[in-house]
């Protein structure tokens, strides 16, 4: 095993004094190693995750009546092309598929304009027994509308005061609330963009409006830094990941993932029936 683990990926935690000039891009705190380590150390974390994220699965399966099996729910953000789905597609494929889903907000629909901001998302709040991964969130609902200024100051800590109330109640009906901001650099961004032109099988990955975002680089980087520190709270806590090393980054949302489902303390549920009885009677099958 390597040595960069859980406690390394929590030293990650971004706080309410989070600065993201001491954050660089293209560092990998705590981990020293190339592409083959990195690669390695995510593999060596697939079958605990796996086992544990089976065992919360089950656990909501056979609860009683009136109880309800813990949840998970990962919200991941960060600038275009940071590299949110393809943390996903990696880290999520050690889950079995019927325990896990994924929900991608993008800009709302005209239906979902009718609605307060949340509206939209809490249909998706995580069930019993479930991991839940918002690739962009209700965060984005602040970070946008605050960097063009389609809304005002007031209507932000209004917004800001409702995440925090909602974050609450996910986290007192018992789901586990893990939000992770990567950060990337300009250059890589820029590289990335680049590449998402020059190949083909890339095109339906590029949007010519990423470009103008681009140019509110400076606004969205204080917007972000206000957010985290402004809803980073023991049951919702905000790790900050340089993703200029994507291998990196999916190395340390696996980490957090597992010391969460630790943190269940699961077990494989009891059987309502009788083992050996019904062993017996299989055995006994012609």
């Amino acid at each position: 095993m390597t040595s960069f683990d859980v406690e390394d990926a929590l030293k990650l935690r971004a706080g309410k004094d989070f600065e993201i000039a001491s954050l660089d891009p293209t560092d990998t705190p705590g981990f020293d190693g190339g592409k083959k380590k990195l690669d390695n150390a995510l593999d060596e974390l697939a079958d605990e995750i796996g086992e544990l994220q089976e065992k919360l699965f089950a656990t909501a399966r056979v609860a009683a009546d009136g109880d309800r099996a813990p949840s998970v729910l990962v919200v991941l953000q960060g600038m275009d092309t940071s590299g949110k789905g393809g943390a996903i597609r990696h880290v999520f494929s050690m889950f079995d598929p019927q325990g896990v889903d994924t929900v991608g907000f993008g800009s709302p629909t005209e239906e979902e304009r009718k609605h307060d901001f949340l509206w939209r998302i809490r249909k998706h709040d995580p069930e019993p027994g479930r991991i839940v991964a918002f690739d962009r969130s209700h965060y984005e609902d602040v970070l946008i509308q605050r960097v063009h200024e389609w809304v005002d100051e007031e209507e932000i800590d209004r917004r800001f005061a409702a995440i925090r109330d909602y974050e609450k109640e996910l986290a007192d009906g018992g789901t586990r609330i893990i939000k992770v901001f990567f950060h990337i650099s300009k250059e890589f961004q820029k590289k990335n963009l680049i590449e998402r032109v020059e190949r083909p099988d890339k095109h339906w990955k590029y949007d010519p409006a990423d470009v103008a975002e681009r140019g509110y680089w400076d606004d969205y980087m204080h917007a972000y830094e206000d957010a985290i520190r402004r809803t980073d709270e023991d049951h919702a806590p905000w790790f900050a990941i340089p993703t200029d090393n994507k291998r990196y980054a999916r190395l340390v949302l696996a980490l957090l993932l597992l010391n969460t489902l630790r943190g269940l303390d699961l077990d494989w549920p009891e059987a309502d029936f009788d083992p050996e009885a019904e062993l017996a009677r299989l055995k006994a099958l012609d």
